[in-house]
């Protein structure tokens, strides 16, 4: 699939021809669920905790006598059903997190990319670092029209001056080609493709077999 290559000012320096397998492949709606899902449960903490009453710190004498008040007898103040006593069936902390097949999740990114390539969404830029300065990426960010527009840079490697760039950006997401993530992809409205990041995911997700 043939895609414009462009400078960092945004002008037109040719084209270059990516993998058809990845930018044109078909698009797995249920994949791409699939792996949003996943992050999300991943990124999940499971801390949420409760006592039950064994854990409660009251007394375990009784709350008044067995018999002769009229009352429902109570065997201690750590019943789940007084105030301040455990609580039943109640969260405890655990892991929320699990794995997907990996022939899915490549589908999911796949989907995503070619997705993206199909709606317009993707710009493919020449190879470009920067000195770590954020003026200097956001002023990049401007000539590729992906101002103020939630947007992911894909890189080749991972570039800490272009990371450090970046970070002060809000809308502006920096993945590494082989660190993609579902999410970020799905609800991008600009993905910035540098070219040799683009030939490298030809190779990372090369259907083998």
């Amino acid at each position: 699939m043939d895609f414009d290559l462009h400078d960092i000012s945004g002008n037109k320096k040719g084209t270059v021809s990516l993998s058809d397998n990845i930018f044109a492949g078909d698009i797995s709606y249920g994949c791409i669920y699939y792996a949003i899902n996943n992050e999300l449960a991943n990124r999940r903490v499971g801390t949420a905790s409760t006592k039950t009453r064994a854990e409660v710190n009251y007394s375990n004498t009784k709350p008044f006598k067995q018999k002769g008040t009229g009352n429902a007898r109570q065997g201690d103040k750590k019943s789940p059903i007084r105030v301040g006593g455990g609580v039943i069936f109640g969260p405890r902390p655990r892991d929320y997190s699990y794995t997907i097949p990996k022939k899915m999740k490549r589908n999911a990114m796949i989907s995503l990319l070619s997705l993206a390539a199909q709606d317009g969404r993707m710009v493919v830029v020449e190879d470009f670092t920067t000195d770590g300065k954020t003026k200097n990426m956001q002023k990049i960010i401007d000539c590729l029209s992906a101002y103020g527009q939630r947007t992911v840079l894909i890189m080749k490697d991972d570039d800490a001056l272009i990371r450090r760039s970046a970070r002060n950006i809000p809308y502006l997401r920096v993945l590494s080609y082989d660190k993609l993530a579902a999410r970020e992809l799905f609800h991008s409205k600009r993905v910035i493709l540098l070219e040799t990041a683009g030939q490298k995911l030809g190779e990372f997700y090369e259907i083998k077999g």
